[in-house]
Parts: C-alpha cells; structure tokens; sequence
C-alpha cells in the first residue's frame, strides 16, 4: 500500500526546487517594493491580490495563497504530479516571501515618483521570477492551473485566456489607479511578458525538468 502511495508521490528535483523557491523570493521583492509603492500593477492573479490589498486591506501573501489554491483544485486534472509538487512549492514560498518583505518594509519607497522606471524594474523582477519557476517546472500562482482549464473547456487559446484576465483585471484597478498608470501597468504585462517568452527559449542550468503537461 505504501509502495503503490510512493509511486504516486511526484519525483521532485532539489536543484528544480531550489530554483523555485530563489524565483519566488525575486517575485515577491519586486511586486512589494515596486508594484504595491508604485501605482503599477500587474494582470492576472498578481494584479487581483494587488487589488484586492488596496480595496480591503488583505495582504497578498494571503490571497495569492489562497487564489493559487483554488485555480489549482480547478485545474489539477490537466497538470503532471511534478508541475503540481513544484507550483505547491511556490505557493508556499511566494507567499512566505511576500510577508517577509512586509515585515522588513520598503526599500524604494521613492518609486511612488518613477512611474517608468517602476514599470520596467517592475517587469523585470516578475518577468525573470515567473519564466525561471515556469522552466525549473512550477508556477508561482494559479494563472496557469486556471488558463489551462478555461482553454481546455472552451477551446480559446490559451494565450487569449491569459490576455483577457490581464486586461480584466488593469480594467478594474482603473478604480483606484489612474489612467496614465493603466498605462504603465499594460507596458509592464508586456515587458514582463516578453521576458518570460525569452527565458523560455534559452538553455538553463536545470534544462530537462519536468514542464507542465
């Protein structure tokens, strides 16, 4: 019984883990001390836990945990046992993280006044973050449990599915983020994005782990 219960088990490399966790800890640094201090926001998930700090005042170290949580019960039939153990490893870490750089506090504070500088640091912190924990095999928050799901439901692209909760979701920080930030947090969603399609298409140290099936 218990050798049947371990086969099962997912097969997780400490190298892919140590790469997740390091990807969690660049994220989490720079959505806090850029992002939340700069009126500049993200899409998807990490935009709704951005949004939803500033309307009721839940840290995102809490509702990124719990938001990842549910996208990945909708989702977990599509996904591999690894890509599973190492997103579960990234929920963890992202949101440990982020409450850690509360409790230590800002560090730009003046990023408040560099809109265009936050928006390009911005997108490169979550850009490298996301794309390394994508190809050390996991996912920081449940974007793509959930994007996985809904395309394979409806038979949208999953790119689409991505784009419209990116746009859903800057659409709706348009209630406490003025236009001309709206902006700058598009520019980022792009940048970011960008940098993770680069990422994606070159050779890294831990090339041959495990990917989301």
């Amino acid at each position: 019984m218990n050798g049947r219960i371990a086969q099962k088990l997912p097969k997780l490399k400490p190298l892919n883990c140590a790469v997740v966790v390091l990807s969690c800890a660049i994220t989490a640094f720079g959505l806090f001390n850029v992002h939340s201090f700069s009126g500049i926001t993200e899409g998807g998930l990490l935009g709704l836990t951005l949004l939803l700090d500033h309307w009721w005042g839940i840290s995102p170290a809490i509702t990124s945990f719990v938001a990842s949580a549910v996208c990945y019960l909708v989702g977990w039939r599509l996904l591999g046992h690894e890509f599973m153990g190492y997103s579960i490893i990234a929920m963890v870490a992202y949101s440990g993280f982020y409450a850690l750089f509360e409790w230590i506090g800002p560090v730009w504070p003046q990023m408040a006044d560099m809109p265009l500088a936050a928006c390009v640091i911005g997108a490169i912190f979550v850009g490298v973050g996301a794309g390394i924990c994508v190809r050390a095999g996991g996912a920081q928050v449940g974007d793509d449990a959930l994007a996985m799901g809904i395309s394979h439901a409806t038979g949208v692209g999953i790119q689409w599915v991505y784009l419209v909760s990116d746009l859903i979701i800057l659409a709706a920080s348009l209630s406490y983020i003025p236009l001309t930030r709206i902006l700058y947090s598009l520019a980022t969603v792009i940048i970011s994005g960008q940098i993770i399609g680069f990422i994606q298409r070159i050779r890294l140290p831990w090339d041959g782990s495990s990917e989301p099936k």
